[in-house]
């Protein structure tokens, strides 16, 4: 056990000496600082000048989201007629069927805002086709476009008094060229050689050991399953995702995994730092971040390693660790390590099962998803932490009998009000859906147009319940993680889930997109004695304090109603 726990203390540290020269070079490119990579420039030269923009053009805030609103919509029509239309297009070498269109409308919708929940079985669900061209595409997209619109972000933090925050295009080529798609070769590369599949062929037939013969699925794995990592997306070419033997083969590749999913969203924190010349803020950000993510972390591992103690009241010797589920291969502190980064950074993939996990496991997972802003995805992260920030701000003011700013500009009503918004636009999705949910299981458990939902739940009572409340939260976070129990590809999940996510994506990025850029266009207010200093371990802790007061009065009571019974009547 020791060495299990060793080894993602080990896994961690690795992550962050790769992320603090990551976020120097990320900081350095889209300050237009020479880099090892400007190489690239005739290549975005050439995208430039056949998609007819101008990456030089400056654009306003609502330029920035107009432009990334547009694409998105293309991109949407897009990925929806390819799922519908899978069986009729190429690579198709297994015959899998084309997707149902409220499936479709669900899957597209879901690799469009990065969240990527899965209502189908990647094996059977999509052919190569459209795992690549559309699913993998938008592992590329979306998380460019969150990076670009937390670049605006950034721009109008840095930026004294403008209208003009650069070139939402500049920011999402950059994203792709400079730092995602030269990770994921390499990720890829890694993957290949040490096992997992990258041939263009179909199923493979195999006689096991037992002597049966079944058909093994494969296909062109290892480049999906990199990109899913470092852009956060988590959406697996396998059904089981990453605790399948081909997406995730030894423990090497467990450890690469769990760095580049984690490496980007840390590197972006301290790229602030490096960007805005304020380290100090960087390192109070980093630090808020990581004692949230130990206080999900660390309850995890204790429940998964004591176990269940229904077994010892079974009679059973117990085992000390709660092995159903896990990854046998790599040991439950592993997987414990890997449930609870996977929620905090939105990424979603998984190498064990989420309906197995411990009830304070599950609590964890849906309080990481609930407060979406510790790490989080790329880009996307420091934009829900952002709004946090303004709200801090705005209430420190206010008990110190200041007008509240922040990076030299008035935090005043108009931008409150949007924060504000933000904040309680999350809890309102998770908790009204989910009560939806209820009131139609309950109450209307033979709708055939939801093909009968009283079989939706694995599960029972409480941790039934559980199940409904994670996919709410795990839409709206932008995750896609799921616990098994719940049968979701029906036409109430897909479409209700469907509408969550669009909602959740964009207005969560516009808000404070929005927020930067009015305050970029006021008046400059230069530093002095009587400035609310942002960049110190009290505003820190007084930033962690509103993220948890806000979470804990919105979500308590529904946790209560799921994990935490559950929890306390277990026997």
């Amino acid at each position: 056990m020791n060495t299990e726990i060793t080894g993602i203390i080990v896994t961690y540290g690795i992550t962050l000496l790769l992320a603090i020269p990551l976020g120097k070079y990320i900081a350095k490119v889209f300050a237009g600082e020479k880099v090892w990579t400007d190489f690239l420039k005739p290549f975005e030269r050439l995208i430039y000048r056949l998609s007819g923009i101008d990456p030089t053009e400056e654009m306003s805030w609502k330029g920035h989201m107009k432009a990334m609103l547009t694409i998105s919509s293309l991109w949407l029509v897009y990925a929806f007629f390819a799922l519908i239309f899978q069986d009729k297009l190429p690579l198709n070498p297994d015959r899998n069927p084309g997707q149902t269109p409220d499936l479709a409308f669900n899957t597209a919708i879901s690799f469009l805002v990065n969240c990527n929940v899965q209502d189908y079985s990647g094996e059977t669900g999509v052919t190569y086709f459209t795992q690549l061209f559309v699913l993998m595409f938008l592992h590329f997209a979306s998380a460019a476009s969150a990076i670009a619109a937390m670049m605006v972000v950034y721009k109008g933090m840095k930026e004294k008094s403008v209208t003009t925050l650069g070139n939402f295009w500049d920011f999402f080529v950059k994203s792709i060229t400079r730092f995602l798609l030269p990770g994921a070769v390499l990720v890829a590369i890694i993957l290949a050689f040490n096992g997992t599949p990258a041939s263009y062929k179909g199923k493979d037939t195999v006689i096991t050991m037992q002597g049966d013969t079944t058909q093994v699925s494969r296909g062109p794995a290892a480049v999906m399953i990199a990109i899913k990592h470092l852009g956060t997306n988590g959406g697996g070419w396998f059904g089981a995702n990453s605790a399948h033997p081909f997406e995730c083969p030894n423990y090497l590749t467990y450890m690469l995994e769990m760095i580049a999913q984690v490496v980007i969203p840390i590197a972006l924190v301290f790229a602030l730092g490096f960007y805005l010349k304020k380290k100090k803020l960087a390192y109070v950000i980093f630090g808020v971040m990581t004692i949230g993510m130990f206080m999900f972390l660390i309850p995890t591992l204790q429940a998964e390693i004591h176990g269940n103690p229904a077994i010892a009241h079974m009679g059973i010797s117990p085992t000390n660790t709660a092995m159903e589920g896990k990854e046998v291969r790599f040991g439950v502190p592993a997987t414990a390590y890997w449930s609870t980064v996977t929620t905090i950074i939105s990424t979603g993939s998984a190498n064990g099962a989420h309906d197995s996990y411990m009830p304070m496991t599950t609590a964890m997972q849906l309080m990481a998803m609930m407060v979406n802003c510790f790490y989080g995805g790329c880009g996307a992260g420091f934009l829900n932490y952002y709004i946090f920030i303004i709200i801090a701000v705005f209430i420190s003011g206010l008990m110190v009998g200041r007008t509240p700013e922040f990076m030299g500009h008035k935090v005043e009503a108009k931008e409150m009000k949007i924060a504000s918004i933000a904040a309680l636009l999350h809890p309102f999705l998770i908790l009204s859906f989910t009560a939806l949910a209820s009131y139609v299981l309950v109450y209307h458990p033979d709708i055939h147009w939801a093909f009968q939902p009283k079989n939706w739940l694995g599960n029972p009572g409480y941790h039934g319940f559980s199940e409904m409340l994670y996919q709410n939260t795990s839409v709206a976070a932008n995750n896609g993680s799921a616990m098994g129990g719940l049968t979701a590809n029906n036409m109430f999940w897909n479409v209700t889930t469907g509408v969550i996510l669009l909602i959740s994506r964009f207005i969560p990025i516009i808000a404070p997109v929005a927020i930067a850029g009015i305050m970029a266009q006021k008046k400059y207010i230069p530093e002095s004695a009587g400035t609310l200093k942002t960049d110190t371990g009290t505003f820190g802790l007084m930033t962690l304090a509103v993220i948890l007061i806000i979470a804990a009065l919105a979500f308590f009571p529904s946790l209560t109603l799921g994990p935490l019974a559950e929890l306390f009547n277990m026997k």
